[in-house]
């Protein structure tokens, strides 16, 4: 439900608005325009009509039902769009584009930081690279996990790049939190609720991919969870879907920007890398996110893909990355917007 306070009303009015939402059982949670403010109740839905009987609280205008489930996420209670400040100077959900870019895997201390290198020259933004890797096999690769961590911090100390990197379970939230600027949750954990909750105990950017089988509303849905628990910092990320196509490794779903865009006022970013699995397709998918209105790019990038440890098959070199940062810088600016 949403509590609409009357223009004008005092501090006092919506202090004791809110306390009242809290006695019944419901979290408020506040958002004030230049003109009134709004409060929304979010709770078990099962207790809903008590909170009807707040209109006849002095400063109280009316109350209202959220009808899409996700209330936090959604744009009924929020109607500005979200801006995430990862660093200073580098915020996602802003008219200028950030890039995260880096290997599948943290491999050592001076690929990583070589890595990082081209990254920032090429026009990088931010540091991705996977510490824990979720893998389809038990046999592959599984990452250097702490090791990698403080390899992925040492990058960032030589660069100023802030980094973004995977948590797979609850047990290493905590720790993660120490090196990670954002954290990321992967395709096969959007679901994984109870490590959901974990992270939205916590106050770091998050960036939630979308599951391969996942529709928009369970995404969304997913979203709410972190929010729930109190951190509003959440990034969406269009990864690809699984569908019967098998000419690349999953369907990028590129309507899902603009449906996003009317749903959420969270920040959208696309992964083209993962979107389609080759690197020569990465680019045109880069440019059509941009167009569509994508907040930002992941990209997977290393110093020989053929050599890489993981995913080399969708990583861009040096030279290629740097291409593709000059083509999306222009068709952001044809779209009216920077890189």
């Amino acid at each position: 439900m949403l509590v609409v306070m009357q223009q004008g009303a005092s501090k006092a009015e919506i202090a004791e608005v809110e306390s009242l939402i809290d006695g019944m059982g419901y979290k408020p949670h506040s958002i004030s325009g230049v003109e009134q403010t709004v409060i929304g109740c979010i709770g078990d839905e099962r207790g809903k009509t008590r909170l009807q009987s707040l209109e006849t609280q002095a400063g109280v205008a009316h109350v209202i039902p959220i009808l899409k489930p996700y209330k936090l996420a959604g744009t009924e209670l929020r109607k500005e769009k979200t801006r995430i400040e990862i660093a200073p100077g580098v915020v996602v959900g802003d008219n200028k584009i950030p890039i995260m870019a880096g290997p599948c895997s943290v491999e050592g201390l001076e690929p990583i930081c070589e890595a990082a290198e081209f990254v920032k020259a090429c026009g990088g933004t931010m540091l991705r690279g996977g510490a824990y890797k979720p893998r389809t096999s038990p046999y592959s690769f599984q990452g250097l996990q702490e090791d990698g961590l403080k390899m992925l911090a040492e990058a960032r100390e030589r660069t100023g790049l802030p980094v973004v990197t995977e948590v797979m379970k609850e047990s290493t939230v905590d720790l993660i939190c120490k090196y990670a600027d954002v954290l990321q949750v992967g395709t096969r954990n959007m679901q994984n609720y109870d490590l959901l909750k974990a992270i939205g105990q916590t106050r770091k950017p998050v960036l939630l991919k979308r599951g391969m089988a996942s529709t928009i509303s369970e995404w969304l849905m997913s979203a709410e969870y972190i929010m729930s628990q109190g951190n509003m910092e959440v990034i969406l990320c269009e990864r690809g879907i699984r569908t019967f196509e098998t000419a690349t490794r999953n369907t990028l779903d590129l309507k899902a920007v603009p449906v996003l865009k009317h749903e959420t006022h969270l920040p959208v970013v696309v992964d083209p890398s993962h979107g389609t699995g080759h690197w020569n397709y990465v680019e045109d998918m880069a440019l059509a996110a941009v167009a569509a209105g994508a907040d930002g790019l992941m990209i997977e990038v290393h110093q020989n893909p053929a050599e890489a440890w993981s995913d080399g098959a969708q990583s861009l070199n040096a030279a290629n990355f740097g291409e593709l940062v000059k083509n999306v810088r222009r068709v952001a600016e044809a779209v009216g917007r920077t890189v």
